[in-house]
This record gives C-alpha cells, sequence and structure tokens, in this order.
C-alpha cells in the first residue's frame, strides 16, 4: 500500500454512491416493503426517526469504508477490473458478516439478502470508482 496513491477525490465519490445504490436499492421499487415487512418499520416509524443522525452516520461510515478500500487498491496495479474486483470481495466479506449477525438476531433469509445484496453491490461499484479513477 502507497497512501499517496489514495485519490481522495474517487474516495468521496465512491463514499457517495453509496448514497445513490441505497436509494436505489431501499426505494418502493425494489426492496423498501420487504426490508420494512422483515423489520417489523412503517412509514411513521421511519419520519419520526432522526434522519440527520441516520444519513450524517451513514455518510461518516461510507467514507470509512471507501478511504479503507482505497489503501488497499492503493497499488500502481490497481485498474478498474482489480478495483472492481476488491469491491465484490469486500462485498462477500461485509455480506457474510451481515449473515452472520442476522441469522442470531433471527432474521429472515430474505432481509439478510436484501442487507448483504446492498453491500455487496455498494462495495463493488466503490472499487469500480477507485480503481477506474486513478
Amino acid at each position: 500500500m502507497n497512501p499517496s496513491l489514495i485519490n481522495w477525490a474517487a474516495v468521496v465519490v465512491a463514499a457517495l454512491s453509496s448514497f445513490i445504490v441505497g436509494g436505489i436499492w431501499y426505494s418502493p421499487a425494489l426492496f423498501a416493503n420487504a426490508w420494512m415487512a422483515d423489520n417489523k418499520l412503517n412509514t411513521d416509524k421511519l419520519k419520526a426517526s432522526s434522519k440527520l443522525r441516520s444519513f450524517g452516520m451513514t455518510a461518516i461510515f461510507s467514507l470509512i469504508m471507501a478511504a479503507n478500500l482505497a489503501a488497499f487498491l492503493a497499488d500502481d496495479k490497481t485498474d478498474l477490473t482489480w478495483g472492481t474486483t476488491a469491491g465484490f470481495l469486500a462485498g462477500i466479506w461485509t455480506f457474510s458478516a451481515i449473515a452472520i449477525m442476522s441469522l442470531f438476531e433471527l432474521k429472515s433469509w430474505r432481509l439478510i439478502f436484501i442487507n448483504g445484496g446492498y453491500s455487496l453491490v455498494s462495495l463493488t461499484l466503490m472499487g469500480a470508482i477507485i480503481g477506474w479513477w486513478r
């Protein structure tokens, strides 16, 4: 790892991409209804939650994830293919962690695949952005 090879603009864009993926993934067009049902949530509960807390902490954790991935990819050989592959592999890792915790929380397989799938897609895109934008 060579920290001087980290493109911080790419890190920020990669972190922002997770918001775009999340907005689509957890929208009513895709998985919002199933996600809410399996979490025993409704729109009233979601509206009453702190948006600043949820989105603020999401932004911080997305930046941490993107920076961590960029650190692993800080190598002269990194390109779009390797960035995408590394992001996918990181997504498999986080999918597995989500699955382990969710199984002990007695969550449904549907919810595991919704949340784990988001992580897999989001990190794959982050890796592609970081790998491409060198």
